[in-house]
């Protein structure tokens, strides 16, 4: 097997750099394949899901239109359980989607046309795309993953500061910004295709990576402190309203965004709320369609209506007295901390909708980036791999001692491991791991 030698010895600078963008990769890529092939299917959802439920979702459009109240009635009595939301979908040839709390537990999507209220039939909750994004978020793991995604993230972004790292060109001509290596089956080839690849796609990458972050336990709830804590994130509740809440679990509005998240308004009830009326009100105060009701099992809080929004310029959620139809809080996106801007900003893009199909084609880019980077790392490293791997050796790349090799792996990963701490301490329990395989294969003269 020929091994491709570059046109002057590397600087152990360098090799300290590519040793830990190798382990790197060999930590994280494949987390991150999982997570861009469940994101890329997710930025076509609408697609997806409009085809997988054709029949369930689409209805004959008519003038007559049955009482929202008959809806919830309808999917309540069909599939035995509690409504917890409604989505009112933007034209009349759609149905009505209502999520479903069930006795024993567990959830349901019904569909229920409404023009007739005739439940259509039903899924499981959120459908195929809701187990698509379960996988994405990896917390069909269980709870412990979503911690494992801030981790993921910041590797990533360690990957794509490494790679830049090794991408410069320092007098060498590999690869810079074409594949020049025309024989798939050498190693040059490979080498090229990942640098090329990691050039144009690097950015999206770590874009994707960094925005992803607010779905962590850890990072993304400290962000949200700080945000709010600095008085740069959600509005507070007009005057006039009671003080935002934080709510149970089972009564959190759907729909609303991150900034809202959780956010209910405690209130007395003059009495028990309705859907047609909250859905009357909705239409009063030309909210646009479709939106979300999310309905609280608490009669003591306000009911939540927001909009359903591809920009985040459109943001906007109405809090109204279920009973009376009086509207509590109107919340747009204007009234937003800067904090909590970007924080939706970076969603909105990271899915796909802020820009249009300009925006879905580069995040999809992005994700078909990571696998080529996948692919090509790991025949990169076939073709350069040990010849006894059984010897305690994965082919990682040697990296002397020094100061200065140290400086070089630090000034690149210590900044991203401060600012990441759960990726810092993974930093920290890889250092141990290499460690001790080293002394490992000391004490057993692996060679």
């Amino acid at each position: 097997m020929t091994e491709y030698k570059p046109d002057r010895p590397l600087s152990g600078a360098f090799r300290a750099v590519w040793r830990w963008h190798f382990y790197a990769g060999l930590l994280v890529l494949p987390f991150l394949m999982l997570m861009a092939l469940t994101g890329a299917l997710y930025l076509f959802a609408d697609e997806i899901d409009g085809a997988v439920y054709r029949d369930l979702s689409r209805v004959a459009p008519r003038a007559a239109a049955a009482s929202p109240d008959r809806w919830a009635a309808s999917a309540e009595a069909g599939l035995g359980g509690a409504v917890a939301n409604v989505l009112v979908p933007a034209g009349p040839g759609e149905a009505v989607r209502l999520t479903v709390n069930r006795p024993d537990g567990g959830k349901r999507t019904a569909f229920v046309d409404p023009h007739d209220a005739q439940l259509i039939g039903s899924t499981p909750f959120g459908g195929v795309m809701e187990t698509v994004k379960q996988l994405h978020s990896l917390i069909l793991l269980g709870p412990w993953a979503n911690y494992v995604v801030e981790i993921v993230a910041g590797w990533a972004i360690i990957l794509v500061a490494t790679g830049l790292f090794l991408w410069w060109p320092r007098g060498r001509g590999v690869g810079v910004v074409a594949i020049k290596a025309g024989d798939p089956g050498r190693r040059p080839f490979w080498r090229d295709l990942h640098a090329v690849t990691g050039l144009y796609a690097g950015g999206v990458i770590a874009f994707l990576a960094l925005t992803g972050m607010p779905w962590s336990a850890f990072w993304g709830d400290q962000y949200m402190a700080w945000v709010k804590d600095h008085g740069l994130g959600r509005p507070a509740a007009p005057s006039a309203a009671s003080p935002f809440a934080h709510a149970e679990h089972r009564d959190a509005p759907a729909g609303v965004g991150w900034t809202m998240e959780g956010m209910v308004m405690p209130g007395p009830p003059a009495g028990p709320g309705r859907l047609s009326t909250v859905i009357a009100t909705a239409e009063r105060q030309g909210l646009a369609r479709p939106w979300m009701v999310s309905i609280p099992s608490d009669p003591g809080l306000a009911w939540t209506v927001a909009r359903q929004v591809r920009q985040v310029e459109d943001t906007r959620a109405l809090y109204i007295d279920a009973t009376t139809g009086a509207v509590r809080a109107d919340i747009r996106y204007g009234q937003f901390g800067v904090g909590a801007k970007a924080f939706e900003w970076g969603i909105a893009v990271h899915q796909g909708t802020q820009y249009g199909w300009i925006n879905r084609s580069v995040m999809l880019g992005g994700c078909i980036g990571i696998w080529l980077l996948a692919i090509s790392g790991v025949m990169m490293w076939w073709k350069r791999r040990p010849p006894r791997l059984s010897k305690g050796r994965l082919g990682a790349p040697e990296a002397p001692p020094g100061p200065r090799v140290r400086a070089a792996v630090l000034g690149i990963v210590l900044p991203l491991a401060i600012l990441f701490p759960l990726t810092g301490l993974s930093l920290i329990v890889a250092l141990a791991l290499e460690r001790a395989v080293s002394l490992l294969r000391r004490r057993f003269a692996f060679t």
